[in-house]
């Protein structure tokens, strides 16, 4: 069987980042959603914001997992020709979107160092690749 990664061109961090500034227009577009309901639901109240702090980080993990499972690109990553597989090349499953949101997570709480480790690491890859088990490779131009 051939593996699709095999001569797979591996994206650089500024394409990477390109992707995710592209989708947190979308993922805001979602926040806006649950501040609007929490903001009708609680409207003169000083209580607890906790339903949309579950909500904002359960639609984030949806967002992404959901793209990745079902085609393996966000639109951002659609956008600059980006796609996520398994090592092997095979789709990405529930498994590896949970472990690659917590392990992103963990890239970008670090100060971004779990992204900028790409451009030292012999693969080029970042934490949340290795953690998750799953790589972003190039598509190259229809």
């Amino acid at each position: 069987m051939h593996n699709p990664l095999e001569n797979a061109a591996v994206p650089g961090l500024l394409r990477r980042l390109a992707a995710i500034f592209y989708d947190s227009w979308l993922i805001v577009a979602i926040w806006m959603v649950g501040v609007t309901v929490d903001t009708f639901i609680g409207a003169g109240s000083e209580g607890s914001h906790l339903g949309l702090q579950v909500y904002v980080i359960l639609s984030t993990v949806a967002f992404f997992s959901g793209f990745w499972i079902h085609g393996g690109q966000t639109l951002g990553m659609r956008a600059w020709r980006l796609k996520l597989l398994g090592r092997d090349g095979e789709t990405v499953t529930l498994r590896q979107a949970l472990i690659r949101c917590a392990a992103a997570l963990l890239s970008m709480a670090t100060l971004g160092l779990g992204y900028l480790w790409m451009l030292i690491d012999r693969d080029r890859l970042t934490w949340h690749d290795r953690l998750s088990d799953t790589r972003l490779v190039l598509l190259k131009k229809d």
